[in-house]
């Protein structure tokens, strides 16, 4: 039988060094990024006790959590698949302060299943999070900053997605739907599946059922926001929404905004306004963020709070891949000339690789695309030939 122990378990994979350079560069130039508009960088644990990982956190999130139990306490511990609820636990809990925090984080996490068919189970999610201010500027803040994030990837966004899940929380409340019935209503709506909207809500009353056959059109540029202020109900939280929407299009009207109102990703975790970016090469979203006011409950601190997060394994792949400038050989036998080269070389920025003898033929393989050469007194750097 042949050797599998090499092998990794499905959608999971190493990062050979040409990803995981582009990867470790663009995770600096973000969280730098990020630094410069005062977010602070706090690296949550990859393990927690399941009470505490996923409070307050939706059934999907449970179900996309590897458990175990933990040998010292024999209590039950789960691998994180999302580290905003562990960001917000540090904010309500251990940092306590009382104006606004913004922080940053980046780690793997793990999901029992992949997203998507060529998705990875253990994605690289990097993000950024406001606490403490329940306006609209908080929002239009962190959507900026997520663009901005996509321009040092080098990534253009070709549309910022925004809705509201008030509307549809008013809509189900207004109708007086159990949960079972609105859990069906969720999944229809989020599938964009008209005919099966249209079966669950044929017992409703207007005007509620005909707004909620009404959401699954309701997409598109900020027209799209006078037309549901037409058809939708003037219930108060929907009249708040639109005028939240309509005040995001004022302010972030430079960049490539669309509208839906039945995009209800995030709904049992988000409170307010929810975003998602796209761009060419991508079926799915690069990035998702959102408000979630009062989540730090559940830490004993209701906070306002809204963020985005994204998988830097994903915008590698999206990003241009520019040509990488290999590495110096600096040839063998050694001394301290050629040390004091080298030095000088690093201290450029150059990459220098001291050869080890007996290995001639092999320095391209190992990233070499010049050597330095001593010409009397001075080094010259040469092109590397090899055969």
């Amino acid at each position: 039988m042949a050797n599998r122990r090499w092998l990794l378990p499905e959608a999971i994979e190493d990062v050979l060094p040409h990803d995981a350079v582009r990867i470790e560069s663009l995770r600096r130039n973000l969280l730098d990024e990020f630094a410069r508009h005062g977010y602070e960088f706090v690296i949550p644990p990859l393990l927690e006790y399941v009470e505490s990982l996923l409070t307050g956190s939706s059934h999907d999130l449970d179900l996309r959590t590897f458990k175990l139990v933990d040998q010292i306490s024999g209590r039950s511990m789960g691998v994180r698949a999302d580290i905003t609820p562990q960001v917000a636990r540090i904010d309500a809990h251990l940092l306590n302060r009382g104006g606004v925090t913004r922080l940053c984080y980046c780690g793997s996490v793990l999901h029992t299943l992949p997203a998507g068919f060529n998705a990875t189970r253990e994605p690289l999610q990097i993000g950024a999070e406001l606490y403490g201010h329940g306006g609209l500027e908080a929002d239009i803040e962190v959507i900026r900053l997520l663009a901005t994030s996509l321009g040092i990837c080098n990534i253009t966004a070709s549309r910022f997605d925004l809705g509201h899940v008030a509307v549809f929380r008013a809509l189900t409340r207004s109708a007086g739907l159990a949960p079972q019935a609105e859990e069906e209503l969720f999944g229809a709506l989020q599938g964009k599946d008209v005919p099966t909207v249209r079966e669950l809500v044929a017992g409703l009353a207007d005007p509620v059922r005909s707004a909620l056959l009404a959401l699954p059109e309701l997409y598109g540029d900020r027209r799209v926001l006078e037309r549901a202020t037409q058809i939708l109900p003037a219930l108060p939280e929907i009249t708040s929404a639109l005028s939240d929407l309509r005040r995001l299009a004022d302010a972030l009207a430079d960049l490539p905004l669309s509208f839906d109102l039945a995009d209800l990703r995030g709904y049992h975790y988000h409170s307010g306004v929810a975003f998602a970016a796209y761009c060419a090469g991508s079926a799915s979203a690069v990035a998702l963020g959102g408000r979630y006011d009062d989540f730090g409950r559940t830490y004993g601190r209701a906070r306002p709070a809204t963020g985005f997060s994204m998988d830097l394994r994903e915008l590698v792949r999206l990003s241009p891949d520019g040509e990488a400038r290999g590495a110096i050989l600096a040839p063998w036998p050694e001394d301290d000339a050629l040390h004091a080269e080298a030095l000088r070389l690093r201290a450029q920025g150059e990459r220098v690789v001291l050869a080890l003898p007996g290995h001639e033929g092999s320095w391209r393989e190992a990233g070499c695309d010049r050597i330095l050469v001593r010409r009397g007194e001075d080094w010259i750097i040469e092109s590397l030939k090899e055969d």
